[in-house]
């Protein structure tokens, strides 16, 4: 009998006390499954489940009683009259617990009763010193059943020490106790055990399936975007957002005092986001101009001027507190409608029409940084080297508007022209043909699969269909496809959110 189930797997049968599968027929039921699968032994507990159980296979079975007592931290197959019960409903190994702490019966008159039986013995140790008692008390087989359930935090992994350990004193080492993959069972094998117990990651549904859940739920979580305090300076007003992934979560907006300068800028939307505090993990700030190692400079004062080489990314640090990230505003517009807007993954070129111009390029999945986008500051010989921008953004249609007798600002000037006012068509029809004259030189140097136009003229009403308009006597094969921005004005501040959780 001792050599019947040497180098294989013992199956414990044994569901959660009070579970919905603490019965007769799903132990019956377990046992079976697993003696088909391959198991040559199972272990069994109670005397009515090995009762049950004994007349549906015909492998040994290792039988225990669980008792909680009062007097003895002793629980598995406490007293004589246990481990006799046990052998008469047709166990043919009992085990029995064999610490060394206060108990009803001794280790050796366990033994002598088993025997008397006619049945073999096993003892659940926690330690060496354990299984050598056991063995001098004249046990067939231990177990290392109790390492690390004895005092102390529950460990994690199977003790495959103990098993090595334990197989200096005797062949017949029962490897048992948190063993829950193949590879922890191989590892098992490999320290010399006689024979493997498997049992929650078996027959416990509802340990494999917390374990699984707590496992998923892990990978989910690490999977989640970070939660980013998404910063965007624009030149008459400063949002500010928590952001995961495409999501806004929360938002404000100050006013941006220009005159103020960029210190107090970011005092101001620090104290105003100071609620959202242990909400974030780092910083993503997006600014309009030019950001270099995290200096960040003005290309075109008239839009917002800036400090030369202002540090923006150590001065955040010190006001936040927390890592942060800096780019143009265009740029991570760009990256945001790369991954959750109009660019559906794709080559682009996003280019922002509203007070100025600006713009950002994503090539190979890759946002161009640096000067890469300032199509704004393109120079215009025809028009005596002035900046496009100047040329054809809502500060130019302003400026033409005032001109010629009218003082509007741009989105004014929109409504007029909506109305047919002849003076408003041509300043709007005008900074449309610029535009689309900019958007076929774009296609030409980078020929992209899209250009994304955004901002508040580029979705001004009917501005994009005037582009097209400029645009379709060109042969397809050279005409870019404009598509309206998805994100709105969230675009930049979803961007630089995003690159900020992907930054080192």
């Amino acid at each position: 009998m001792r050599d019947d189930f040497k180098n294989s797997l013992i199956v414990s049968c044994q569901p959660v006390p009070d579970g919905p599968m603490d019965t007769a027929k799903f132990v019956i039921g377990f046992a079976r499954a697993a003696v088909d699968a391959g198991a040559s032994a199972l272990r069994i507990e109670s005397i009515a489940y090995v009762k049950a159980v004994r007349p549906a296979v015909t492998v040994p079975i290792i039988g225990i009683v669980k008792r909680d007592l009062e007097e003895s931290p002793v629980r598995i197959t406490p007293f004589v009259a246990d481990a006799e019960a046990l052998a008469d409903a047709g166990a043919d190994i009992v085990a029995f617990d064999a610490t060394d702490r206060v108990r009803p019966a001794s280790i050796e008159a366990l033994v002598k009763a088993v025997r008397a039986k006619g049945k073999l013995t096993m003892a659940d140790c926690s330690s060496l010193e354990d299984a050598r008692h056991a063995l001098e008390a004249g046990v067939d087989f231990v177990g290392t059943t109790l390492s690390g359930y004895v005092g102390g935090a529950e460990p994690v992994d199977p003790d495959i020490g103990l098993i090595a350990e334990m197989r200096r004193l005797t062949p017949y080492v029962i490897a048992e106790g948190r063993i829950r993959t193949t590879e922890q069972a191989a590892a098992a094998v490999k320290a010399g055990a006689f024979a493997v117990v498997v049992g929650s990651a078996i027959t416990r549904t509802e340990h494999v399936t917390s374990w699984f859940h707590e496992a998923v739920i892990k990978a989910y979580d690490a999977e989640s975007p970070e939660t980013v305090l998404a910063i965007d300076i624009g030149g008459t007003k400063t949002m500010a957002a928590l952001v995961q992934g495409s999501d806004v979560l929360d938002e404000i907006t100050v006013a941006t005092a220009r005159e103020a300068g960029p210190d107090a800028w970011l005092a101001a939307i620090a104290d105003k986001a100071r609620m959202w505090k242990d909400r974030y993990s780092r910083v993503g700030i997006a600014v309009t101009g030019f950001v270099q190692e995290g200096r960040w400079s003005a290309l075109n004062p008239a839009t917002l001027g800036i400090p030369d080489q202002y540090p923006l990314v150590e001065r955040a640090q010190a006001v936040f507190g927390k890592p942060v990230f800096a780019a143009n505003d265009a740029q991570a517009a760009a990256w945001g409608e790369y991954k959750f807007g109009a660019g559906e993954g794709g080559d682009l070129v996003f280019l922002t029409i509203s007070t100025g111009i600006g713009g950002g390029i994503v090539i190979n999945g890759r946002p161009l940084a640096g000067l890469a986008g300032h199509f704004g500051l393109i120079r215009s010989p025809s028009q005596g080297g002035a900046p496009l921008e100047d040329l054809t953004s809502g500060r130019w249609i302003a400026a033409e508007a005032l001109k010629a007798g009218h003082k509007a600002a741009a989105a004014e000037v929109f409504g007029v022209a909506e109305k047919g006012e002849s003076w408003a068509q041509a300043i709007v029809s005008q900074s449309a043909f610029r535009a689309a004259a900019l958007c076929r030189d774009i296609q030409m140097m980078l020929d992209p699969k899209r250009i994304v136009i955004g901002g508040g003229i580029g979705l001004a009403e009917g501005y994009l269909d005037q582009m097209r308009e400029q645009l379709a006597g060109i042969d397809g094969r050279l005409r870019p496809l404009l598509v309206p921005a998805e994100l709105g004005s969230r675009a930049g501040i979803i961007g630089v959110a995003s690159l900020a959780a992907e930054s080192d």
